[in-house]
């Protein structure tokens, strides 16, 4: 398993859910369907979303 980091290749807008998949080895369409799904649901996916964004850090 690599670090978590946001790669810069492969990032739709902040690149946390590529950071996701690959600390994890999960395949990345996976993880970003998860999230939109979970976007439908009730809670505070949106903000956690940007919390992440904001902790991980981006590669250097």
């Amino acid at each position: 398993m690599s670090h978590l980091e946001r790669p810069h290749e492969g990032r739709m807008i902040a690149g946390v859910c590529t950071a996701i998949a690959r600390r994890f080895g999960w395949r990345v369409g996976l993880v970003r369907l998860a999230f939109v799904v979970s976007c439908v649901l009730p809670g505070p996916q949106f903000l956690l979303y940007l919390l992440l964004w904001l902790l991980i850090p981006s590669a250097p």
